[in-house]
């Protein structure tokens, strides 16, 4: 072997917590990302919760490739929040980023050191604080003409739609006597206001929500809103990043995933005392309820993953 041969494995980090018996046994009763025995590494104050991966899995390029792939990208997802949530009880816990992955443990330990100063702290912050996750999407209603779907839509859906399908149905029904061009045309227009006026509608709800979110939780972290495959993997109820892994409450007859329709305008984090974590969740589903064309989806509570500091680039090359 030469001294440049890549190591049989590297060093998957977890989370960053305080060393305790109880968190030893823990991890010991865990398995991480790649079926692997997790264990502790520790220095003084501090400990990482850590797992030894396949070198040839893990390295950066394989890592970066992996990720591409959404059901790789869920599958690591699951077996990380997996080893986070086995953690999250006994204490403050910082999750780390998905795929933090070091080149041996002497760097964990390192890294440990290096910032100890900023890990202190936000343990103590963190201690008895949970995260909730809330998402704020439109909800146009059925794409199809909404007299051919009368037959088809539930009890739940027809009580929401009221006034709004009655004069949809009008105003569909009067396309239908325009020749076939002017009613293709027509309809677009009336779906494009649809949507328009969905998006009008979850924003407005977004604020109020954000408004009572806000009275509770003592931070907030603004995401991205989910797009593309990302957004179809959360709807369908699997949570492909770190950031909400796990299921989702409904906040109305459509919430929890049972559809993928609908923009995603809002995708928050918030910090929120344990105390209050049921409070939380009622009073913000109690904000969203009755707003038609909204789909509101309430998640957690979770470990704190959005207000964790970002650790440094998930590979690092190291020095020869």
């Amino acid at each position: 072997m030469t001294g440049n041969a890549q190591p049989p494995h590297m060093v998957y980090a977890y989370a960053v917590l305080r060393p305790t018996p109880e968190a030893a046994r823990a991890v010991a009763a865990v398995r991480g990302v790649a079926d692997e025995q997790v264990g502790l590494v520790e220095t003084g104050d501090l400990a990482a919760a850590v797992g030894p991966v396949p070198a040839e899995e893990f390295e950066e390029d394989a890592l970066r490739a992996g990720l591409e792939r959404l059901p790789r990208l869920a599958a690591l997802a699951r077996g990380h929040h997996g080893v986070v949530a086995a953690l999250a009880p006994l204490g403050a816990v910082l999750p780390l980023r998905l795929a933090t992955v070091y080149r041996d443990e002497d760097r964990v330990r390192q890294i440990l050191q290096e910032r100890r100063d900023q890990f202190l702290p936000l343990l103590e912050r963190l201690a008895g604080h949970v995260e909730w996750g809330v998402k704020v999407y439109t909800d146009p209603g059925d794409p199809r003409d909404p007299v051919d779907q009368a037959d088809h839509s539930d009890s739940a859906d027809q009580a929401d739609s009221g006034a709004r399908d009655d004069a949809a149905a009008s105003e569909a029904a009067g396309e239908r006597a325009l020749g076939p061009g002017r009613a293709y045309l027509a309809a677009r227009v009336r779906r494009r206001r649809g949507a328009e006026d969905a998006w009008q509608a979850a924003a407005r709800a977004a604020a109020r929500i954000a408004e009572e979110a806000g009275s509770l939780a003592v931070g907030r972290v603004a995401h991205r809103p989910q797009r593309g495959e990302l957004a179809k993997a959360a709807a369908g109820g699997e949570k492909a990043g770190g950031q909400q892994p796990g299921g989702a409450y409904a906040g109305d007859a459509h919430a929890g995933g049972a559809k993928a329709r609908g923009e995603n305008i809002a995708n928050d984090a918030y910090l929120v005392p344990a105390a209050r974590a049921e409070d939380f969740r009622s009073r913000v589903l109690a904000a969203a309820d009755g707003q038609p064309g909204v789909r509101v989806e309430v998640t957690g509570p979770w470990a704190p993953y959005s207000f964790s500091l970002p650790p440094e680039a998930a590979v690092r090359p190291e020095p020869a």
